[in-house]
């Protein structure tokens, strides 16, 4: 081989070599670039989802404080208004003369104490009182059997849980789901038995409702809370992105299940 054709070949491998420094040079810049674009669009996403918590955290606040704000004015100015009327009622004095003046008295008796009673159970039910006196499991137990002596239903508990003191900062949220579930319940599924429980671990709380009515799919929950007109589960699902939860529809033989899976150390359940 002469030493033209050594130099050839030489200028061709130090050209392929060259190549190739370029082409992974090329490769590096591309896989470091996506790097840091992924880094900063999972930032991005975080961000997203830190206002989002924010923005429903606000919202979850906002609406308890107005809550409060009916529950007081309820209370302290309708409530008051209609017991004021109730004592100056009481002293009407009848028309002997007239025998329809009883009846229409005695009926207006009823419809004033009824309008009072109601009242005071809106007024209690926005409020939760026994929630921040007692806790988020006898208020529970106060509202189910609350929904036993309102209606023709069953409705029982069985909630000998414990949970750390971190997760009470939580329990008004806990409550107004469990509210909200089971007056959709007695409203849409007409159930004759009801029965809330709970079990707990080291890192999670389940509180599980059941009952003997019409029941809902996880695949109907999960079209219905996002419909115009699903505003109760609208805002159950804020209030489970809020505290990291999920809720799961299920069915027996016996009857239909709605378990709240919560967190109780800051643990998401989404793997349940």
């Amino acid at each position: 081989m002469s030493l033209h054709e050594g130099n050839i070949k030489l200028l061709v491998l130090v050209g392929i070599s060259v190549m190739l420094l370029l082409f992974v040079s090329f490769l590096l810049i591309f896989i470091s670039t996506q790097r840091r674009k992924l880094k900063y669009q999972k930032y991005i996403q975080q961000l997203h989802q830190t206002q989002q918590n924010l923005l429903i955290e606000a919202a979850v606040r906002s609406e308890e404080s107005e809550r409060l704000r009916i529950a007081e004015a309820l209370h302290d100015e309708v409530g008051t208004l209609l017991s004021s009327s109730k004592l100056h009622f009481q002293n009407i004095r009848l028309n002997e003369d007239d025998p329809h003046n009883t009846p229409l008295y005695t009926k207006g008796q009823e419809l004033m104490d009824e309008a009072i009673a109601q009242i005071r159970g809106m007024s209690h039910n926005l409020h939760s009182s026994i929630l921040q006196e007692f806790g988020l499991f006898e208020a529970i137990r106060h509202f189910i059997q609350k929904i036993m002596d309102d209606h023709l239903t069953e409705a029982t508990t069985s909630l000998d849980c414990h949970y750390d003191a971190a997760f009470r900062e939580n329990e008004i949220s806990v409550y107004r789901m469990v509210q909200e579930l089971v007056n959709n319940l007695i409203k849409h599924a007409k159930p004759k038995k009801i029965h809330v429980s709970c079990v707990n671990t080291d890192n999670w709380l389940v509180l599980t409702i059941f009952h003997n009515g019409k029941g809902l799919t996880q695949e109907r929950f999960e079209e219905l809370k996002f419909q115009k007109n699903s505003m109760g589960f609208k805002i159950i699902q804020n209030r489970l992105i809020l505290l990291k939860g999920k809720l799961v529809f299920s069915s027996r033989p016996d009857g239909y299940f709605i378990d709240i899976y919560l967190p109780t150390e800051g643990t998401s359940v989404d793997g349940v």
